[in-house]
């Protein structure tokens, strides 16, 4: 395997290759927000962000900051070896159904205690996700849910030859 070699950090930028690993979660007043179908599904200032090494932030949003109707728990359950067992959402605006687009962590390991009741959603699926007005491109990779803005350098996880970094 040939050693990984960070983008160059422009300015205004931060390198994922700077965050910790193990990840951590930490609160955001970065504005986010999800759009689906001109539908405001998500919009607030009070996220927490988790970040670890080569991953680009997940953001996970209080539930008074989501549209909650639009939401329904699916089966799909996971597991991650710092934040502990997450559950699935689908998400249905105007009849449209995206399935297990959302996850939250009900009893999360104690350094992750500031995920709880708050909700994260893969990008990917939506019309629209924003921080600070920055269009998000999701992260490569079926599994991950960080999202991409133009204030990060990577390589990101989840490129092709990333499976052991």
């Amino acid at each position: 395997m040939r050693p990984v070699v960070p983008d160059t950090v422009r300015p205004g930028q931060e390198s994922v290759w700077d965050y910790p690993r193990p990840a951590i979660a930490q609160r955001s007043d970065r504005h986010v927000l999800i759009e689906h179908h001109e539908v405001l599904l998500a919009d607030t200032r009070h996220s927490v962000r988790t970040i670890e090494t080569s991953h680009p932030p997940s953001y996970y949003i209080p539930p008074s900051d989501i549209l909650m109707s639009a939401l329904r728990r699916s089966t799909r359950q996971s597991f991650c070896e710092w934040k502990g067992n997450a559950v699935y959402y689908d998400v249905e605006i105007a009849g449209n159904v995206l399935r297990d687009v959302a996850w939250s962590y009900p009893s999360p390991a104690p350094a992750f205690a500031a995920l709880r009741d708050h909700i994260a959603f893969y990008a990917g699926p939506f019309d629209g996700c924003f921080v600070d007005g920055d269009r998000v491109i999701p992260q490569p990779g079926e599994f991950y849910g960080g999202w991409i803005t133009a204030d990060l350098a990577g390589p990101f996880k989840g490129v092709p030859g990333s499976r052991y970094w």
